[in-house]
C-alpha cells in the first residue's frame, strides 16, 4: 500500500499526521508533552469513509475488506506546535557545551530527587545576571517545566503546590509569623519552602539577608527550606527571579511555597501576580479605616491578618479588625467564590495560627473547584513573560548601537540644563526606532 497517498488523504479530510513506526509511546509523550493523541481509526472498506476513535492511530495492515489502525497518529496542528516546541528545546540544549550540559543534568536530577543542595545551587544559577548563565538557566527551567507538567497530569491536572504570598509594612511580624506557621505545617506532614526577599541598599547595593536568622527553629527543620534573596533594585517587593525560584521549589517536592516580600507600602504588590493566595499582615497600630479604603495593596489581599494580637494589643487588634472588615466591604469583589476575610492572630502565643490555615485551605479548595485557580495561574504565566520582556528590553535599549554612544552625551546635556529630560528621551527613542 502507498503510505504517502494515505497520508495525503488523511491530511486532506481530517488533517491528521502519521507518526513514524520507530517512535514509541514514551518518546512521543516526551517530544510532544502538550499535544492530543488519537487512538483508533476503523475502516469498513478501502473506499468507505473512516471515523476517528479516541486514541492511537496509523495503518499497519490493509486488505480490500477491512483496515485496522494500531499505531499512533497526531492531529496536524498539534504536531506542528509540538515540533516547534521541540525545535526550540533542542536548539537551546545544543548550544551548551559538555560541561554545561552535565551541570544542567546534575542539577535537574538532584532537584527532582529532593536534594536541598541542588535546589540552592539551581536558585543561585537563576539569580545570576551573566548572559551565559541565563542561557543555562533557561534550559534547566524548561526541563523542570516539562517535569512539572507531567507530575500535574499524574495529579489529575491539579496544582502540585499551594503558593502563598505574605506582605505587609516593616515591623508587622512577617518573619515571626512564618516561623510559627511553618513549624505547624511541617508537623502536619507538609514540606515548606520560604522565599524571603530582603531590600538592597540604593547606595552600596548590599543586602542584610537577615530573615533566616529570625527563623532559627524553622531553618533547622529538614522539611523546610528557607532562601533569602536581595531585591537588587527590583520594584514591587520581590526579586526578578522569584517566579523561577517558586518553580524550582515545586520541582524539589515542596508543597507549600511561602513568599515573604520586603516591608512594603500601599502599591508594592507584585507578589500577587506570582501566588495563589495573597495574605496581608498588618500590625494593630497600622492606621485607621481610611488606610483600608485606599486602593492598592488592600485591594489585592485575599486574607488580611492582624498580627501581635496578644497582651495589651488585644483591644487595638480587635478595633482594627472591625475597621478593616467594614473597609473591605467597599472594595470590588475579585472572585465569584471568595470574599476576603479579616482575622486576628498572635505568633507569640500561637492563637489564630491554626484558624488561618483553615481559611487558607478553604480558599484553595473553593478556587480549585471553581476553576479560578487554574485560570489565575495561566494569566500569571503571561504576566511573567511580559515582565521579563520589559526588563530585558531596557538592557537591549541601553546596549543598542544607535543609542549606546548617544546616552552619555544626552545625559550630560540634561544635567547641564540644555535639554529637557522628555526631549532627550524622545531623541534616544527615535534613534532606537530608526536603526534596526
Amino acid at each position: 500500500m502507498d503510505t504517502g497517498w494515505l497520508q495525503t488523504q488523511l491530511n486532506r479530510y481530517h488533517r491528521y499526521t502519521l507518526i513514524p513506526d520507530k517512535m514509541n509511546t514514551l518518546s512521543l509523550l516526551l517530544r510532544f508533552p502538550h499535544c492530543r493523541f488519537l487512538r483508533r481509526i476503523s475502516f469498513k472498506s478501502f473506499h468507505s469513509n473512516f471515523t476517528p476513535g479516541s486514541l492511537f492511530p496509523y495503518i499497519q495492515s490493509f486488505n480490500p475488506v477491512c483496515l485496522y489502525c494500531t499505531k499512533w497518529m497526531l492531529p496536524a496542528s498539534d504536531l506542528k506546535r509540538g515540533m516547534c516546541y521541540q525545535a526550540t528545546v533542542d536548539q537551546q540544549t545544543q548550544g551548551l557545551c559538555d560541561k554545561e550540559q552535565r551541570l544542567v543534568d546534575r542539577l535537574y536530577s538532584g532537584l527532582i530527587q529532593g536534594h536541598r543542595a541542588c535546589l540552592a545551587e539551581a536558585i543561585t544559577l537563576v539569580e545570576s545576571t551573566q548572559s551565559r548563565k541565563k542561557e543555562i538557566t533557561q534550559v534547566l527551567i524548561q526541563k523542570v517545566l516539562s517535569y512539572h507538567r507531567e507530575q500535574e497530569k499524574l495529579n489529575k491536572g491539579k496544582p502540585l503546590a499551594f503558593r502563598v504570598g505574605l506582605s505587609g509594612p516593616p515591623g508587622a511580624g512577617k518573619s515571626t509569623f512564618i516561623e510559627c506557621f511553618g513549624k505547624m505545617l511541617t508537623e502536619r506532614g507538609h514540606k515548606v519552602s520560604v522565599l524571603a526577599v530582603d531590600p538592597s541598599s540604593s547606595t552600596s547595593g548590599g543586602s542584610l539577608l537577615g530573615d533566616k536568622t529570625r527563623m532559627t527553629e524553622l531553618s533547622r527543620d529538614m522539611n523546610a527550606y528557607i532562601r533569602p534573596s536581595p531585591t537588587r533594585g527590583t520594584l514591587g517587593g520581590v526579586t526578578r527571579t522569584t517566579n523561577e525560584a517558586i518553580l524550582l521549589c515545586e520541582g524539589g517536592g515542596y508543597d507549600i511555597i511561602l513568599v515573604e516580600t520586603v516591608g512594603v507600602g500601599q502599591s508594592e504588590f507584585a507578589v500577587a501576580d506570582m501566588v495563589d493566595m495573597f495574605v496581608l499582615l498588618l500590625p494593630p497600630a497600622g492606621g485607621d479605616e481610611l488606610q483600608g479604603i485606599k486602593r492598592g495593596i488592600i485591594e489585592m489581599a485575599d486574607l488580611v491578618a492582624i498580627t501581635k494580637a496578644d497582651g495589651d494589643l488585644v483591644v487595638p487588634a480587635r478595633r482594627i479588625q472591625a475597621e478593616y472588615v467594614s473597609a473591605m466591604k467597599l472594595l470590588r469583589k475579585r472572585s465569584k467564590v471568595w470574599r476576603p476575610k479579616v482575622m486576628r492572630m498572635s505568633a507569640k502565643t500561637g492563637e489564630g495560627i491554626s484558624d488561618m490555615w483553615d481559611k487558607m485551605t478553604e480558599f484553595h479548595d473553593l478556587m480549585l473547584t471553581s476553576g479560578e485557580l487554574i485560570t489565575k495561574r495561566r494569566k500569571q504565566q503571561k504576566v511573567w513573560m511580559w515582565n521579563l520582556i520589559q526588563e530585558n528590553m531596557l538592557d537591549h535599549f541601553r546596549s543598542h548601537l544607535a543609542v549606546r554612544d548617544k546616552i552619555p552625551l544626552l545625559e550630560e546635556k540634561v544635567l547641564s540644563g540644555v535639554l529637557a529630560p522628555g526631549l532627550a528621551a524622545d531623541l534616544l527613542l527615535k534613534a532606537f526606532k530608526d536603526r534596526p
